[in-house]
């Protein structure tokens, strides 16, 4: 090969690596700036990380490795943000949903091993979608006739149980008692306390079976490393204006939630019907 051809192979590869670089650089870019902002919707909320990071990880990551990063970030981000609130949980409320929880999951699980996953995804987005449609309807004062349920025993056994149903599904444990605790009219820093704490459980379990079952690449492990800082800016910024959100204000905030949450999931599970149906 002679002088001439070897600068040009030489050139073309210097190109083609720096262009790769760039290219992954701004990737990690887009990454850590959706880290942050959904780690402080998270903090704000107490929900909605997932609901926000995960469809834009994918954008820039293969989806296990988007999922897998989800998981890790918000179990760091969950123990961080939650570390100020624990005098606002309600502990018992805790223990039952989580109880609950680990007796839907194996429900989920076998529902999903037997049913079409599209389906039922959709159909649960559908109903996320018309819970936040029927809260936003009882506040505007349509439905004053209609009595709040009461936090109880068998309400919150019932709403983890769900919790445990809903992220062998559709990933997502946060709707479910979301939905329960605004129904039953609990207030906003109770809320956002306790769920984050619910979190903190949830996904420390499914870190866990993935790390055991799955397995977590190495480089993973890295890319998280380098998003969790931001995701700690996100959630310390986030929880002094989750401190100063009225209950109207957090009510809002949830609902708007929980929509966005229904819409993604039924968009997803759609577009994932017809893909396959050519």
């Amino acid at each position: 090969m002679s002088e001439e051809r070897v600068s040009q192979t030489l050139r073309r590869s210097f190109r083609a690596r720096c262009s790769f670089d760039l290219i992954s650089l701004i990737n990690w870019v887009c990454l850590a700036a959706t880290t942050f902002a959904a780690a402080l919707l998270y903090a704000v909320s107490g929900f909605g990380f997932a609901v926000l990071a995960a469809p834009l990880y994918l954008l820039f990551v293969d989806p296990p490795r988007a999922i897998q990063l989800v998981i890790i970030i918000s179990t760091a981000l969950s123990f961080t943000v939650v570390s100020g609130l624990r005098r606002a949980i309600a502990w018992g409320v805790l223990l039952r949903l989580t109880i609950g929880a680990l007796a839907g999951l194996p429900l989920g699980l076998l529902a999903f091993r037997y049913s079409d996953p599209l389906v039922v995804r959709l159909g649960v987005g559908a109903m996320i979608l018309s819970f936040a449609v029927l809260m936003a309807l009882r506040r505007r004062g349509r439905g004053q006739d209609l009595a709040p349920p009461a936090l109880s025993l068998g309400g919150d056994l019932g709403a983890g149980a769900a919790s445990g149903i809903a992220t062998a599904l559709i990933g997502m444990a946060g709707p479910p008692a979301l939905i329960y605790l605004l129904l039953a009219k609990a207030g906003a820093r109770t809320v956002r306390a306790t769920l984050l704490a619910f979190f903190v459980l949830a996904y420390g379990a499914t870190l866990v079976s993935h790390a055991l079952t799955i397995g977590i690449p190495g480089s993973t492990w890295i890319a998280a490393g380098t998003l969790v800082p931001f995701a700690f800016l996100g959630g310390f910024t986030g929880r002094p204006i989750g401190d100063r959100l009225g209950t109207e204000s957090f009510t809002l905030l949830a609902i708007a939630l929980l929509a966005v949450a229904g819409l993604y999931t039924v968009a997803s599970a759609g577009i994932g019907l017809t893909i396959r149906e050519r």
